[in-house]
């Protein structure tokens, strides 16, 4: 008995139609009652019934007039009230709007019309029936109101000349009705229903192309931090150097101008690697003088050190791997871990000495990186810890666990456990 839910409003192609169709209807069901009373294919019969035959009164010994041999008396036909003939038609205005309204005056109209009903208010009121059931957003009370006139129309017009197949072809044409717009209307729901299926998946489709990119910005804000960052801050440190003993010392001053230049070279070789991926296959620049060589793992680790050694900080490197390769994304993370740690302790610690160790345990890899403690005054440098939240990011993705915090002696320790393994 509750309603289905708001129906979408109709378009103006529809209201014109509706429009049309019950002027129309109007003014056929006025020319027929005005042209034709009492001559429609559905009329009272006046003959008697015994036992399913069709009987004629016995004649008169005289006749009146009006009397006619094959039908009795008759009376001569009268016209309809022409209110109840508008009113059997022109309710079709609303069919979809008022679609229960419509149907209820236009079949009450019908029967009263009684002997005057025709073909044509029969056929309103097939049309009525068929958008009571079609648009209605009550449908339970469509059906019992199609019911209830289907035998109203059976009882009214159980007499009928020609006779029709039985006392309730009319409840059989509008149930008939009823059954065909229930199945339009079925399929109309089932069409709606894939509809909305298609949005909610067209939706959560987008919902998860856009979860895909803020997770990528995400990536890639991690990778160019990593290359960025450690590069930088070893090119600032020895300008700052080369500044300082450029008068003093020359040939130092050279040497870290050199060391400037090849982190300047390291920095730009990953940074065409990482816009290369990001530009993808379509661009063309997939060979390796275009920087898209392998993605740094422990095999550069040396190289690392060598760069960090040349920026004024004292590195030990330890490594010793398991038996066997590692996979590429495990090599890279390892290799992530080592570089971000290091690069905090040039910002953060000048002067201090830098220790690696690299081993495993069972199927874990395990790295370690420390630091003795700032042994010089320096200027402060702000971070904001993003590179420690984008290794701990990167270790989620293998399963791994990164801890970081100072030492007991004043230093600084980054630990990181990474599964190598398929356990």
């Amino acid at each position: 008995m509750r309603p289905e839910g708001e129906p979408a409003p109709l378009s103006r192609r529809a209201v014109l139609l509706d429009v049309a169709l019950a002027l129309v209807l109007t003014v056929v069901a006025l020319v027929v009652a005005t042209r034709y009373p009492g001559d429609g294919p559905v009329r009272i019969s006046s003959r008697a019934v015994v036992e399913g035959r069709a009987v004629l009164p016995s004649p008169p010994a005289v006749p009146g007039p009006g009397y006619r041999p094959e039908a009795g008396y008759v009376s001569e036909p009268t016209a309809p009230p022409w209110g109840l003939v508008v009113l059997s038609a022109l309710p079709l205005v609303a069919r979809r709007r008022f679609p229960l309204l419509a149907f209820g005056v236009i079949a009450a109209a019908a029967l009263a019309l009684g002997d005057a009903v025709s073909w044509i208010n029969v056929l309103t009121c097939s049309i009525a029936a068929y958008g009571a059931v079609a648009h209605s957003r009550y449908r339970t009370r469509a059906l019992a109101a199609l019911i209830a006139a289907a035998v109203l129309a059976g009882v009214a017009f159980r007499d009928t000349d020609p006779i029709l197949p039985g006392w309730s072809s009319p409840a059989v044409v509008l149930l008939v009705v009823g059954v065909l717009a229930s199945l339009v209307r079925l399929g109309r729901l089932r069409l709606e229903a894939s509809r909305k299926r298609f949005t909610d998946l067209q939706q959560a489709q987008e919902k998860a192309t856009r979860r895909a990119v803020e997770e990528e910005r995400a990536r890639i804000a991690a990778e160019l931090h990593d290359v960025v960052t450690h590069n930088v801050s070893v090119m600032v440190i020895q300008a700052g150097a080369a500044r300082k003993v450029m008068d003093a010392a020359p040939e130092r001053s050279k040497q870290a101008l050199l060391a400037v230049e090849a982190g300047g070279r390291a920095a730009m070789a990953e940074l065409r690697h990482v816009m290369g991926l990001l530009a993808g296959p379509a661009s063309g620049a997939d060979t390796p003088a275009d920087g898209l060589e392998p993605q740094p793992g422990l095999g550069q680790l040396d190289a690392l050190a060598d760069r960090v050694r040349a920026a004024g900080t004292p590195v030990d490197l330890t490594v010793s791997l398991p038996p066997g390769p590692l996979p590429p994304g495990v090599e890279l993370t390892a290799y992530r871990v080592v570089q971000e740690a290091l690069t905090n302790t040039i910002k953060h610690a000048a002067g201090a000495d830098a220790t690696v160790t690299i081993g495993f345990a069972g199927s874990w890899l395990e790295i370690e990186v420390t630091d003795t403690g700032a042994v010089r005054d320096s200027p402060p440098v702000d971070g904001n810890g993003r590179g420690l939240i984008g290794l701990r990011e990167r270790l989620a993705l293998y399963g791994g666990e990164l801890s970081a915090g100072p030492t007991p002696g004043g230093g600084y320790r980054v630990a990181a456990r990474i599964p190598w393994e398929a356990s």
